[in-house]
This record gives C-alpha cells, structure tokens and sequence, in this order.
C-alpha cells in the first residue's frame, strides 16, 4: 500500500507552534515516502470547539507551504460510520453502559477495571458506554520512541468511547477513520503515545487495520509546560510564516536554507535532506 499520513488538529484554537511542528513533520514524512499526505478536522467535541478556528487553521496551513493531497475530512461529518462501529462493539458485547462518575472511581486510582460497575444503573440517567479491556499487553514499536508495552487493564481500565452527552470518544472516532482514509503512518505529539495502545486494541475489536506510528517531541515553552491550545500558546502568524517556519524546522533538527524567500522553497531545501530516522527521539524539548 502507498504511504498515506495525515495531520488531524482539533478545533479549539488556532493553529500554534506545537501543531505547526505536528503538521510539518507529518507532511515531510508522506513527501519523503513518495506519498500522500492528508487533513482531518477532529470535530465532535462541541463543547470544546473555539468557534471559527477549523476555518482559521485550515486557511493559515497553505501560508506554510502545507496543501493536502484530498478534500479535509471532518469528523463532525462521519456520525453514521461511528454509530456503524459502536453498533458493531456493542453487538459482539466487547462494549457496556456505565454510569459510573469520577468521584465513584476515584478508590481505584479513576480506572474502571471489569463488571460490575461501582455505580448502579439508573434507568433516568444516560450511561457512557465503556470498552472492555483485556489483562493483557500490548505492544508496538514506535518509529521514534522505540519498543512499547502497556497492559491496557492496569493503566487504562475499561475506557469510555461514548459519552453521556452523546458524543463519541477521540479513540473511536480517531481509529475508523485512520482506517477509512488508509492512513498507513500516524504520525504526531508524543502526549498521544499513551492512547496508541487503546487505538490498537479497538483495531482489533472492529477488524480494522493497525498504521505504523511515530511520536514527535512534545514542544515546551519557557517554563517547561506544553504548547497547547489549551494552554493559550501564541498562534502562528500565516502572513509572516517563515520565522514560524524556520523555528519548527530547527525543532525537528532540520536544516533551514537562509536564502529560501518562501515557505515552498524552505520546505523543499528541507524535503531534500530529510530522513525521518534522524528525528529527534526525545520525550519533550524546549520550542524557545
């Protein structure tokens, strides 16, 4: 299969320096294998969302040289085919009603581990629905972070895939669609390392297909905090893109040609000598 990545930002902000390195080195590794490289709007977390960042961010990724091979996917689009997946779950009972809070759990370190639930059901309350999760490994080898291991039922716990508003988890909707967009390599922030082992076992459940995956260094400001939307990190300015540029490409131990007038030609000079073995393989690094 030809290689197929992509970048996925959520809208709750506009797009920062911790995405713009995400989104760079995802395109450089799809440009590198020959490949195509693909966007996806994460946009089923309403409550979540900053109104018109998906505009904001898919129009400022083009000032950075950075055009998708195919039209953007939104998730908030794709309910059917997450419904179709739940259903599935649901009929091969790998999945259950929970009405479990936080406060219920808190004994057991916030992790929900096999039946019965510690809550009662309650027929007036809508449940979150749980996946099961085996007492077992699982392991894969990540492109920049190495070999892993995670038992799913001792750091994770039976985890939630549908929420009590009605909304479906990241997990779930992350994992049907790598799989319906062949995305073949994942490759993004290491803060998401601890959900692959979660992704692949839902793999798993739905028969779906498992993508090589590789975890880029957290990008830090300052006072060693993540870069985030969350955070409030400064947005990347589009109509002054090269210092963004340039700094993004430093980060990824890229080299930067000093008379590129133009985010194109940055990126080329920077295509041209990539090897994404070489990659920083740190957890996390200072953007400064």
């Amino acid at each position: 299969m030809n290689y197929r990545g992509r970048f996925a930002p959520s809208p709750t902000g506009h797009l920062h320096f911790g995405s713009l390195v995400a989104a760079v080195a995802s395109w450089l590794c799809a440009r590198h294998a020959g490949g195509q490289w693909l966007l996806r709007m994460e946009d089923i977390d309403p409550p979540r969302e900053v109104p018109g960042s998906a505009h904001s961010i898919l129009a400022a990724l083009p000032a950075f040289g950075l055009v998708a091979d195919e039209p953007v996917l939104y998730q908030s689009q794709r309910i059917a085919a997450y419904d179709a997946a739940f259903e599935q779950l649901r009929a091969a009972d790998q999945v259950f009603p929970c009405w479990c809070s936080r406060q219920d759990l808190a004994d057991q370190g916030g992790l929900h581990r096999d039946d019965p639930c510690v809550a009662r059901s309650d027929p007036d309350r809508v449940p979150a629905w749980r996946l099961r999760t085996p007492d077992r490994e699982v392991r894969f080898d990540d492109a920049l972070q190495g070999p892993q291991r995670q038992n799913l039922r001792e750091s994770a716990g039976d985890f939630v895939i549908k929420r009590v508003e009605g909304f479906y988890a990241y997990q779930l909707a992350c994992v049907v669609d790598d799989a319906w967009q062949g995305v073949t390599q994942v490759v993004r922030g290491n803060d998401l390392l601890d959900s692959t082992s979660r992704q692949i076992w839902l793999q798993q459940c739905l028969g779906l297909p498992t993508p090589a995956y590789l975890h880029l260094p957290l990008a830090l400001d300052a006072s060693g905090r993540k870069l985030s939307k969350s955070e409030h990190a400064h947005p990347v300015d589009p109509n002054d893109p090269l210092p963004a540029l340039r700094r993004a490409l430093a980060f990824l131990d890229l080299p930067c040609a000093g008379e590129a007038m133009n985010a194109e030609a940055l990126l080329a000079y920077a295509l041209a000598r990539f090897d994404p073995t070489f990659l920083p393989h740190c957890s996390e690094r200072s953007a400064a």
